[in-house]
């Protein structure tokens, strides 16, 4: 009879803790709605790709071996991601790498349900780590809310300069703090028929905490940080960019759906610069707040 009990017990327990993990989960509803609409997919430059929604970019990088997919959106947009790779020709199932630029729900809300769908691991700039681990609650800005994301265990550990070598294509994580203490951009190569490019997939340092930077405790060096990313990122050497979200691109001005291949379009370095300087005077606000 006792035995019973505590078999009894132990499945109520075991039942509970996953419903309490469950509700843990509290991916933010007041989103804007631009994230989870559907964007139709396309040819940036070479073997790369955009298959992210209106706002959030996720981007495939094709090889004949297997594909890296960058950035995989909210928790909603696994099937969407999916789909966009179908409608390219390319199989979701040969998702062979999985990246990410930050550790925030709005681009690692799928990560965990993908990286599970398609048996690819799962690669992090180390400062991220932790944070992609325990769902986001580790976070400065947002983890007194709880897990925003399903935590997602790295199966590689990335540092600055490292770079991520699949069947020919070469991927450089240039580490860029401050947004998240792990945010970081990409730099690869990739040639169609008639040229190469350098291609940046930047994560701009927007600014995300509410607070001063000297009350924000979790992160002490924060400020450091940013003014450490805004140097590295105005020396960057490039050909085209994209970046985290579509806007901060300008996107849908560069290009519309049923557009024919252009990477020219993406050739900008005026915009670049206007956007770095933007947010570096965001930053320098900043740092007046007390």
């Amino acid at each position: 009879m006792k035995v019973r009990f505590a078999a009894l017990l132990f499945l109520v327990l075991w039942f509970c803790s996953i419903n309490i993990f469950a509700q843990k989960v509290n991916e933010p509803k007041d989103v804007p709605a631009s994230w989870s609409k559907p964007y139709q997919p396309f040819r940036i430059a070479g073997n790369l790709y955009y298959v992210g929604t209106d706002d959030l970019a996720c981007y495939l990088v094709t090889t004949p071996q297997g594909h890296i997919l960058i950035n995989t959106g909210l928790a909603n947009s696994a099937g969407l991601i999916k789909h966009s790779i179908e409608m390219l020709g390319y199989k979701f199932s040969d998702i062979k790498i999985l990246l990410t630029t930050q550790a925030h729900y709005d681009h690692m809300g799928a990560m965990a349900k993908i990286k599970k769908q398609t048996g690819a691991r799962f690669m992090v700039d180390k400062q991220d780590a932790q944070i992609a681990a325990d769902g986001g609650q580790s976070d400065y800005a947002f983890g007194n809310k709880g897990a925003s994301f399903k935590p997602v265990k790295a199966d590689q550990l990335l540092h600055n300069n490292d770079t991520i070598a699949w069947d020919g294509t070469n991927i450089i994580l240039l580490h860029h703090p401050g947004h998240t203490k792990g945010s970081c951009s990409y730099l690869l190569d990739v040639k169609d028929n008639e040229r190469s490019y350098r291609v940046l997939i930047a994560n701009m340092p927007s600014i995300v905490t509410e607070k001063a930077f000297s009350d924000v405790q979790a992160y002490p060096q924060i400020a450091q940080d940013y003014a450490y990313t805004f140097n590295a990122m105005d020396k960057l050497k490039f050909d085209l960019w994209v970046s985290s979200h579509a806007s901060q691109f300008n996107l849908h001005q560069k290009h519309k759906p049923g557009d024919a291949y252009n990477p020219e379009k993406f050739r900008d370095d005026k915009g670049y610069q206007a956007t770095l300087a933007e947010l570096k005077r965001e930053y320098d606000k900043k740092l007046r707040q007390k």
